[in-house]
């Protein structure tokens, strides 16, 4: 029994010794000893704040991302708000606006209200004649610069010499009148003899322009084939334009010295008399009358936007129905020019002291803000489509339009309410 015993504590003794072998109890090379009991008294604390650094970190991620989203948000929505200060801090030409919109976040603007057009073209009953203005009868405008003929300047302006006083008895109506009006001789925005014997048979004009090689042509939809004869589709360019479309396009040579793309005949502008391509693209979209003198409808269109609408239900609806030689649409957010000159200058679309200055000019020329109940409307325009009919009166008003921005600054709806207020 003794001998049995003594066995069976030796062998718990041999497999103590043993589990004492496999236990984690080691020494280092300096001879301590470690043990998981035996941990650092701020270890606890060491596993707290990693894990609460980690957590903040992802927190701080997440609450970045919302923002993130939230700003997104917002600058969509401002987009499509009808608020003016709202609407005001959007900016629809910065990249982000241009990725959201390439990603199918932004919603489309839906139109406001239906427009009450005819339903076939075909049906359509023109005018015959033209219409008669009874104050303006004879309209004549400034071909000479009498400044470099003298040889005071080493070209002449496009827009001319154009004095105060004369640009202030521009705006006096009259029987008869001479104004400026661009194309001053020998100032540039030439077309190719081609181009001006082809415009000499357009009568109805839809008319569209691309500077500076930003876009191509793009085509109308729902044409009728009325309109396809009536109407010449005439796309004014500048040589950097028509290289860009060249490369980007096919274009067709009629043998005659015509470029087509699709329906759109190329109209070549020769030198430019502009630096800034946005002021060169004013030519056409303003002075219609003066590049095509045998028009005597004309719708024009900005070089972004497509043409869904047959033209001639156009001239019917917004001229011939109420009997109007001229039809633009209304800004949709701002009605005073000076709302639509901070705008500018917030959104950075021209210098702010030339805005200053051309605003400041204005005031002292008593153009007062525009307030509800007065005789337009608007004086702020969104001229993206301009609809006329080339009478004296209305060829004036393009004329005095022009003067403003050539003198001023290219943004055009700035100086369209002045024109309507003198």
């Amino acid at each position: 029994m003794d001998g049995e015993a003594q066995r069976s504590v030796s062998f718990r003794s041999n497999r103590r010794g043993e589990r004492n072998n496999q236990s984690p109890y080691s020494k280092d090379s300096e001879g301590e000893l470690f043990s998981p009991g035996r941990l650092p008294q701020d270890y606890p604390m060491k596993i707290v704040w990693k894990k609460g650094f980690i957590r903040l970190v992802l927190v701080a991620g997440i609450l970045w991302m919302m923002l993130i989203l939230i700003a997104l948000l917002f600058h969509v929505w401002s987009c499509q708000s009808s608020v003016s200060f709202f609407s005001a801090i959007c900016n629809k030409d910065s990249k982000v606006f241009t990725v959201l919109d390439t990603m199918g976040l932004v919603p489309k603007p839906q139109h406001r209200c239906p427009i009450p057009l005819a339903n076939d073209p075909d049906k359509v009953v023109i005018p015959e004649g033209r219409t008669h203005d009874r104050l303006v009868k004879d309209l004549f405008f400034v071909m000479e610069d009498d400044q470099w003929n003298n040889r005071s300047q080493t070209a002449p302006l496009f827009g001319g010499q154009e004095s105060w006083s004369q640009r202030e008895k521009s705006f006096k109506l009259n029987s008869t009148m001479k104004v400026h009006c661009g194309f001053i001789r020998n100032s540039g925005a030439e077309m190719a003899p081609s181009d001006i014997k082809y415009v000499k048979k357009c009568r109805f004009v839809v008319a569209s322009g691309i500077f500076d090689g930003y876009d191509v042509p793009h085509q109308p939809s729902n044409i009728s084939l009325r309109s396809k004869k009536l109407f010449c589709f005439l796309m004014v360019l500048d040589e950097i334009s028509l290289k860009f479309i060249k490369e980007n396009v096919t274009i067709r040579d009629d043998g005659n010295g015509g470029k087509w793309v699709g329906i759109w005949r190329l109209v070549l502008l020769k030198h430019p008399p502009y630096d800034e391509p946005r002021r060169n693209g004013k030519i056409p979209k303003i002075l219609l009358h003066r590049l095509f003198p045998q028009a005597q409808y004309s719708i024009w269109i900005d070089g972004k936007m497509e043409l869904i609408v047959d033209p001639l239900l156009m001239l019917e609806r917004y001229l011939w129905r109420g009997k109007h030689t001229f039809a633009i649409a209304q800004h949709k957010h701002h009605r005073s020019v000076y709302e639509e000159a901070d705008a500018n200058k917030r959104r950075k679309r021209y210098a702010r002291p030339l805005i200053d200055l051309h605003m400041k000019i204005y005031r002292y020329e008593g153009m007062p803000s525009w307030r509800p109940g007065g005789k337009t409307i608007s004086d702020v325009p969104e001229g993206a489509v301009i609809i006329r009919e080339h009478t004296p009166m209305s060829n004036l008003f393009s004329c005095l339009w022009f003067n403003e921005v050539d003198l001023f600054t290219p943004r055009d709806q700035l100086s369209f309410g002045y024109v309507v207020y003198s």
